[in-house]
């Protein structure tokens, strides 16, 4: 009924969300004489501000057409490698180089809220020395309910199908909450001696062990009954989508919950853009607008993966216990003996503690040390392992000569 609701309320506010739109490209547009009124920068500013707050924003493009190899621009062209229900495999082809020069990569994308583009900096910078592929997550609510349920046991066979699909040489990167069913992948292929498996696996800031330095995320998960995530989170999608009927965590519920884990930041924020806007500075403005096409661009998350990840991640702790069951068979990350690990984790991440991530190390006991490797980021929070400076110049060049080690 919420998001039907929800959906109503979105309806009721389209032709005011119009009219602001209209206002602003009236008011501050160089040749309309409106905008030249004493007073009309005010109001085009409050008008896109009203416009850009109550928008609904679509899935982003990730825009990736050129990178940078010897010192010479090379195309990138994006294509689906692997079409699946609830998950596009997509690559980014470095046109006119030739396959196999570089090592390939599987970045595994989080399923939790915002889409695979958010990693489009990540993708951005491995190109220029990797083969990138990455999962590009469908939004729940455009998936029919006749393609069935996806839950955390799905979500691992998809990881070991793309590993299948990619070759023995290739490395696979997770970021966040994919640590825990890539980890449970791999040492599924690893104890049935799968010839397919990785060469390395890089880890970033993922719950391997939720009980190491909990977080407001943990402490959510803990706090509440699991019975109180079903009944509060979980819809079903209305009839205006392809999903029609199926039980989902709503992307603007997960929105709400991503604002209120800062909300003066945001609030800051919008008031800052205001006065941007005012002030004609056009590079600030233009900075917030591309932060938050990207920020409020939500998925809708199948109601069975969410709420197994709750269950059995944050709440049962069955990877680190050793209780972890994917379709009967049980997980064994002793088994890894070929595939090389780096763990990485930001001192200052407040939604993967400290030691959550490097707690694989203590899993993965079949390792050799010689293919250990763990780098604590100074002074990086969670976004910044896999986004902006810190990362394209200090980690991102550290994995890279890691997957080289280990090719």
């Amino acid at each position: 009924m919420l998001y039907t609701l929800h959906e109503m309320q979105h309806a009721a506010i389209a032709p005011w969300n119009a009219l602001a739109k209209a206002s602003v490209d009236l008011l501050s547009h160089p040749f309309s004489p409106w905008s030249y009124v004493p007073g009309m920068e005010r109001v085009a500013a409050g008008a896109e501000l009203f416009f850009r707050v109550t928008q609904r924003y679509e899935k982003p493009e990730f825009g990736l057409t050129e990178t940078v190899i010897g010192g010479k621009p090379v195309q990138i062209a994006e294509s689906v490698a692997l079409n699946k229900p609830f998950c596009r495999l997509l690559h980014f082809e470095r046109v006119g180089i030739k396959p196999g020069k570089d090592p390939k990569v599987l970045l595994v994308a989080p399923l939790s809220g915002h889409f695979a583009t958010l990693l489009r900096d990540t993708v951005r910078a491995l190109l220029p020395d990797h083969d990138v592929y990455i999962t590009d997550w469908t939004d729940a609510r455009m998936v029919p309910l006749a393609e069935g349920a996806f839950n955390f046991d799905d979500y691992v066979d998809y990881v070991r199908e793309f590993i299948r699909f990619l070759g023995p040489d290739m490395h696979v990167i997770s970021v966040c909450q994919p640590t825990v069913p890539v980890l449970a992948a791999v040492s599924l292929m690893a104890t049935e001696g799968d010839a397919v498996a990785p060469k390395s696996m890089i880890m970033m800031g993922g719950p391997i062990d939720a009980r190491r330095s909990p977080t407001s995320v943990n402490d959510l998960a803990m706090g509440k009954p699991f019975s109180w995530f079903e009944r509060n989170l979980i819809y079903k999608v209305p009839v205006k989508y392809p999903g029609y009927m199926r039980r989902v965590y709503p992307g603007f519920l997960q929105h709400m919950g991503f604002v209120a884990m800062n909300p003066r930041r945001h609030v800051d924020a919008h008031w800052d853009f205001y006065n941007h806007l005012l002030e004609g500075d056009d590079d600030s403005a233009a900075s917030h607008r591309k932060f938050y096409d990207e920020y409020n661009a939500v998925l809708d998350m199948p109601a069975e993966y969410y709420l197994d990840t709750i269950r059995r991640v944050f709440q049962e702790f069955q990877l680190p216990k050793g209780r972890m069951f994917v379709s009967e068979q049980l997980v064994r990350p002793q088994d890894i003996r070929t595939t090389a690990l780096l763990t990485i984790e930001g001192e200052l991440d407040d939604i993967s503690g400290n030691g959550q991530t490097q707690a694989a190390h203590t899993l993965c006991t079949g390792i050799p040390e010689k293919k250990r490797d763990h780098y604590h980021v100074p002074k990086v929070g969670h976004y910044g392992i896999f986004s902006g400076r810190r990362w394209r110049e200090d980690i991102c060049p550290r994995i890279g000569k890691f997957i080289r080690a280990h090719a």
